[in-house]
C-alpha cells in the first residue's frame, strides 16, 4: 500500500450555515465517503483552535473578517471565529464516514500561530508531524480532497508535493472559498508545485 486519501477539514463550520461556511461544503461528503473505498489509508484533518485564536479577527481591535495582518510569521487572513475545540462547528460533518480514518491529525490549536497545511503550521516550520506518519507507512502518493480549495487544500498540497510526495487534488471534492481570485492563485500554485489537479 502506498497511497492515501486525505480528507481535509469536512467540518460543521466549514459548510453552508457554519461560522465559515463554504458553499456547497456539505454536497462533497457523500463522494468522499465513497472515495475511501479505494484506499488503503485513510487521514482526515481538523481544524482545532481555542477560544480567542491569533487568526479570528474579534481577537484584534479595529478588525473586521478577511482583514488582513502581519504576524511574526508573515502575513494572515483574519477569520471569524471557527472550529474552537470541543465546539460543534469543530466536529465532523455528521454524514463524514470517520470510523473510516487510520489518523485524525489536528491543526491549528496553537494560539499564536494558524496551520492551513496538514503538514506544518503557518510558519512553514512547526511539523503536524503527518510526514512521519506517512513514511513510516511506506505512502508516497496522495489524494486531496475537502475544504478549502484556496486554503487548507492548497496549503497541505503544496507542502506534501514539496516533501516529495506524489500529490492529486480531486478537484471535484473540493469547495473554494474564493476570495479576490484565490482559487485561480491556488491553482496556479498547486499545479507550479507539480500537483496533479482533476
Amino acid at each position: 500500500m502506498s497511497q492515501a486519501l486525505i480528507v481535509i477539514d469536512v467540518q460543521n463550520d466549514f459548510c453552508p450555515s457554519g461560522a465559515l461556511g463554504v458553499p456547497e461544503g456539505d454536497q462533497i461528503v457523500q463522494p468522499i465517503n465513497d472515495l475511501m473505498t479505494d484506499f488503503g489509508a485513510v487521514i482526515l484533518t481538523q481544524d482545532w483552535h481555542p477560544k480567542g485564536h491569533s487568526s479570528f479577527a474579534s481577537t484584534h481591535a479595529d478588525k473586521a473578517p478577511f482583514d488582513t495582518l502581519d504576524m511574526i510569521y508573515g502575513m494572515q487572513v483574519l477569520w471569524p471565529d471557527h472550529c474552537i475545540q470541543g465546539s460543534e462547528g469543530a466536529q465532523f460533518h455528521p454524514a463524514l464516514n470517520t470510523e473510516r480514518a487510520d489518523m485524525i491529525v489536528r491543526k491549528g490549536f496553537n494560539p499564536a500561530i494558524d496551520s492551513y497545511s496538514a503538514f506544518f503550521e503557518n510558519d512553514h516550520a512547526t511539523p503536524t508531524g503527518l510526514e512521519g506518519y506517512l513514511r513510516t507507512r511506506g505512502i508516497t502518493d496522495l489524494t486531496l480532497v475537502g475544504l478549502a480549495t484556496d486554503f487548507c487544500v492548497n496549503f497541505s498540497a503544496v507542502d506534501a508535493a514539496n516533501l516529495g510526495f506524489h500529490v492529486r487534488v480531486r478537484e471535484d471534492l473540493c469547495r473554494a472559498i474564493d476570495l479576490e481570485g484565490s482559487l485561480a492563485a491556488a491553482q496556479e500554485g498547486m499545479r507550479a508545485a507539480g500537483v496533479i489537479l482533476e
